[in-house]
């Protein structure tokens, strides 16, 4: 079974057997004069059975009491292969000789040797020439030399014995034999069998190409065919898979989860090598355990590490280079050049890391040997981030020179470079996930369900259910529009301190960070997540309205607490639930579902299965009955059906608008910066990628365990999670690295800075091929010009004052009075505080 992209890049291939069918015409001449000559040179003039073989194969099994063996002809081998056992016994002789008759009247022989190539075993899961042809030289058939031609007509007689690759000397005398045949024959002549049996054995393993590598998305398509057709036939048929997945999107995705993962790993300090096979010297250094440590304090660290580091080494100690510019190892060296080469080539990469030994050092740089005795230098740039890990919240000083953070000795972890340069590593503990799915129909364009498959297979975008933060509140935000809100409503952006009389403690939810900005629109709330304004809203609405409201996206409502701390995302959703929900804003209301296969296709091409889809503002050309986001339909090559279904809508147009228009300020932000008005959204950083088509939010539970962004435009919808598997382990907060640009991340870890940049990578890559798309106003919105600080109309023209949609029939009536400031109680949708503790 191969799994491919929608754009036709190899993802992955399962199964036990490898088949490559190939046609008559496709198989070369010189193969089957190859396999005559030595199976069964008499195939063009018997009818399946050679008598003399037999009649010998009868005597030795009744008279000699051997086992039977021989006389088996290409056409009684294939019927052995295909109907019988290997059990050599003079009962399977006789069944096999009925089958191989039967067989030469029902088909030519050209047809018979046909199948004979495409269903023989091959060893190393080849079932057929085409595949061992790949399996044993990474080539097509046609591509070979008489000689490797030879080895492969060799096999079937013992694959396991004559594999090339396990015994390249018995495979080389089967070889030989094959071809002293061929001679004999006269299939070929002297100059040529001299020419061939000169060759060395040149088989090496050979895989499938990957092209596409999408390891969780593989995965999850395997299990659904297991699921669909059995494990049997999902490994042995042969099936073509072809997902959703956009080749380009997949390889975007996969990058961006992976750097974000090691600049969160980065700034939060280096654990230290490996391992040390050596050590020349050693600078004791006792990092500071109490995270309150003060800058003075730190200070005295960094400078005693650097007096320790100086009164240990000087520069002639780090000479890596003679007078003639060779390399030589350090003069004290304990490991040898071929030592340390050995010991490489027992370790394997860790994804994209490689393992290399610190050899030489200078006050900047470090020499490393990598495998195949490769010397690299890592310059002072790829490696000034390495200052110590102490904790999740504290890191160590910024070292000065190499000698603080390796020694020579350390085994470590380099990832290369854009520029093929390296860069030193870690392994790292933090996770992270993303998933990019088509919004008008579900199609899964990207997804990454984690660091590196290799050495965890959970997919965090299927199966980890985490808290979700603030990625919870358009939801809420919706629900409120649904029951009266508007985008200008005031909502009071206060603390609360709520008494629970069940639990004898009073609840007290804070904005983060914990400012408060009195009276607030309900646009600036969402796009600023203000926590306390979220909480009054589902408060005001009621939680049962919330949760049938959010259950409209395709969530379980028994995943949704039946509290209002779900206001502030104590909900835990999968990645997958999370971007087909936020799907519905960027489609205009609609649920679409999603799906990774779009169809299944035999060997040959007949199609086999194709995914029916809901899309997105489609109309039925015939009035359906309402189907399941999950309906599916099996197919025959003969059939042509139509396979597009109208997707169910769950909330307005108008709802959806505005919902998504809000968190366009999420990143956009808004008021006037010139007139001292202006504000950033939480997602303010993705103005960089210079669109204004785009919406999103932020998310980040308590204490930043788990961080999310989810962003969208009408083509695109992303999630983004970042947080590690360990539960309740918080992201933690950086202090600021002397030796980084004012450019770098610190402080405390959220969604803005521990998600958003994967969004963001990814977004950069993709959106330059999809057109900007800015919302379609649906019918039924108006725009009126409003007061920005009451959200009461206003004749104003200036800074004070901004355009607003409106459901028509819900725009404000009043105007603002610019003499007198707006109390609580003047606007219809203020909440009241009856219930609240100040």
């Amino acid at each position: 079974m191969k799994v491919y992209s929608a754009d036709g890049e190899l993802i992955s291939q399962f199964g036990e057997k490898r088949r490559i069918p190939l046609s008559h015409d496709e198989i070369p001449q010189a193969l089957i004069d190859a396999l005559l000559a030595t199976e069964d040179s008499r195939f063009y003039y018997h009818y399946g059975v050679d008598p003399i073989g037999v009649v010998r194969a009868a005597f030795d099994s009744i008279v000699l009491r051997k086992r039977a063996r021989g006389a088996s002809t290409i056409t009684m081998q294939f019927a052995r292969n295909a109907f019988l056992t290997l059990d050599r016994t003079l009962i399977r002789k006789v069944k096999e000789i009925y089958i191989a008759l039967h067989i030469e009247q029902l088909l030519t022989k050209d047809e018979i040797l046909t199948l004979y190539f495409n269903k023989t075993f091959f060893g190393n899961r080849a079932y057929g020439v085409g595949a061992a042809a790949q399996v044993y030289y990474g080539k097509d058939l046609n591509d070979l030399t008489l000689a490797q031609i030879a080895t492969i007509a060799g096999l079937p007689k013992a694959p396991s014995n004559y594999n090339p690759l396990r015994y390249p000397e018995k495979s080389k005398q089967r070889r030989n034999t094959v071809l002293s045949r061929m001679l004999i024959v006269g299939a070929i002549d002297q100059e040529t069998y001299d020419d061939a049996i000169a060759q060395p054995v040149t088989a090496k393993q050979h895989g499938a190409k990957i092209t596409s590598y999408a390891p969780y998305v593989a995965e999850d398509v395997r299990k659904k065919m297991v699921e669909k057709y059995g494990i049997e036939r999902a490994y042995t048929e042969g099936f073509n898979v072809y997902t959703t997945i956009d080749s380009k999107a997949q390889n975007a995705a996969q990058k961006a989860v992976k750097d974000n993962i090691h600049n969160y790993d980065e700034r939060h300090g280096y654990r230290g090598p490996v391992s040390y096979l050596w050590r020349e010297s050693e600078i004791v250094y006792q990092a500071p355990t109490n995270e309150e440590a003060s800058v003075t304090e730190t200070a005295a660290i960094e400078d005693s590490i650097g007096e320790a580091a100086d009164s240990l080494f000087s520069e002639n100690d780090f000479t890596a280079f003679d007078d003639a510019g060779d390399y030589k190892p350090s003069e004290d060296l304990s490991w040898s050049f071929e030592q340390i080469n050995d010991h490489l080539n027992t370790l394997r990469d860790y994804d994209d890391l490689v393992p290399a030994i610190v050899t030489n050092l200078t006050d900047k740089t470090a020499y490393v040997q990598l495998r195949s005795g490769i010397i690299e230098v890592l310059d002072w740039d790829n490696l000034k981030w390495a200052r110590p890990y102490i904790s999740d919240n504290l890191q160590g000083p910024a070292p000065k020179i190499v000698a603080e953070i390796i020694q020579s000795g350390a085994l470590i972890w380099l990832r290369k470079n854009q520029d093929d340069s390296y860069r030193l590593s870690q392994i790292p503990d933090v996770s992270g996930a993303f998933i990019a799915i088509d919004p008008t129909n579900g199609d899964i364009k990207a997804s990454v369900g984690g660091y590196y498959f290799g050495n965890n297979q959970f997919d965090r975008i299927n199966q980890a259910k985490r808290q979700i933060g603030s990625n919870i509140k358009p939801f809420v935000y919706s629900a409120a529009l649904a029951n009266g809100y508007t985008l200008a409503s005031l909502v009071n952006d206060a603390p609360i301190n709520k008494w629970d009389n069940k639990l004898g403690t009073a609840w007290r939810p804070k904005n983060s960070p914990p400012t408060y900005g009195g009276p607030t629109r309900v646009r600036r709330g969402l796009a600023q997540s203000k926590n306390v304004m979220s909480v009054r809203l589902m408060r005001s609405v009621g939680v049962s309205k919330t949760i049938n409201h959010m259950a409209k996206f395709g969530f379980n409502k028994s995943d949704l607490p039946r509290n209002e701390s779900l206001s502030l995302g104590s909900a835990a959703l999968t990645p997958i639930s999370v971007v087909t929900a936020m799907s519905v804003f960027a489609n205009g209301g609609y649920l679409v579902g999603n799906q990774v296969i779009d169809r299944v296709e035999d060997s040959n091409g007949n199609v086999l299965f194709k995914n029916s889809k809901v899309v997105a503002g489609y109309v039925a050309p015939e009035p359906k009955e309402p189907t399941y986001l999950t309906d599916s339909v099996e197919t025959t090559t003969e059939e042509e059906a139509n396979y597009i279904m109208p997707a169910p809508r769950v909330i307005s147009a108008a709802n959806s608008f505005l919902i998504a228009d809000a968190m366009n300020d999420t990143i956009w932000g808004g008021g006037s910066w010139k007139n001292g008005t202006g504000w950033n959204g939480t997602a303010w950083k993705a103005q960089s990628l210079r669109r204004r088509d785009l919406s999103g939010k932020t998310g980040t539970t308590n204490d930043a365990i788990d961080t999310w962004f989810t962003g969208f435009n009408s083509q695109i919808t992303a999630t983004s999670w970042l947080g590690f598997d360990a539960p309740g382990r918080p992201l933690g907060s950086v202090q600021y690295n002397s030796n980084l640009s004012d450019k770098q991340t610190y402080g405390g870890e959220s969604g803005a800075k521990s998600a958003l940049p994967t969004w963001m990578a990814f977004m950069k890559e993709i959106l330059p091929s999809i057109p900007v798309s800015y919302r379609e106003i649906p019918e039924g919105i108006i725009s009126v010009r409003i007061d920005a600080d009451t959200g009461l109309l206003s004749r104003k023209t200036d800074y004070t004052s901004q355009w607003e949609y409106f459901i028509k029939g819900t725009e404000p009536t009043k105007y603002a009075d610019s003499n007198s400031s707006m109390r609580l109680d003047q606007n219809k949708n203020q909440i009241k505080e009856d219930d609240e503790l100040f």
